[in-house]
């Protein structure tokens, strides 16, 4: 399994930060959750479908150019956790468990 910490920078020119806010751009909550599912995807080898988001909390805002940590832990073969990280601290957290057999 790859390495449990995926480092990555926000690009200025990001299309989520359009429209999010004029001024003062700030990455949205879920482009934060796609890219800890990225994360989880490469390092399970599984595809989206196969995991449901249990939770999701966002502690600080996300400005473009900055470099993020995504770190899992608490790893089961049924549920993984990750906690996204800048230079400033907690950025958001999120819980993903594994999508049941046969479950829509």
């Amino acid at each position: 399994m790859p390495p449990p910490e995926t480092v990555f920078e926000v690009p200025a020119g990001h299309p989520a930060f359009e429209g999010h806010f004029p001024g003062r751009p700030i990455l949205p909550g879920v482009a934060l959750v796609a890219e800890a599912m990225a994360a989880l995807e490469e390092a399970t080898g599984t595809g989206a479908r196969e995991w449901i988001l249990e939770s999701a909390k966002f502690a600080r805002p996300v400005g473009p150019g900055t470099r993020l940590a995504i770190v899992r832990s608490g790893e089961s073969p049924r549920r993984v956790r990750f906690e996204i990280r800048s230079a400033e601290g907690l950025v958001a957290s999120a819980s993903f468990a594994r999508r049941a057999a046969g479950a829509p």
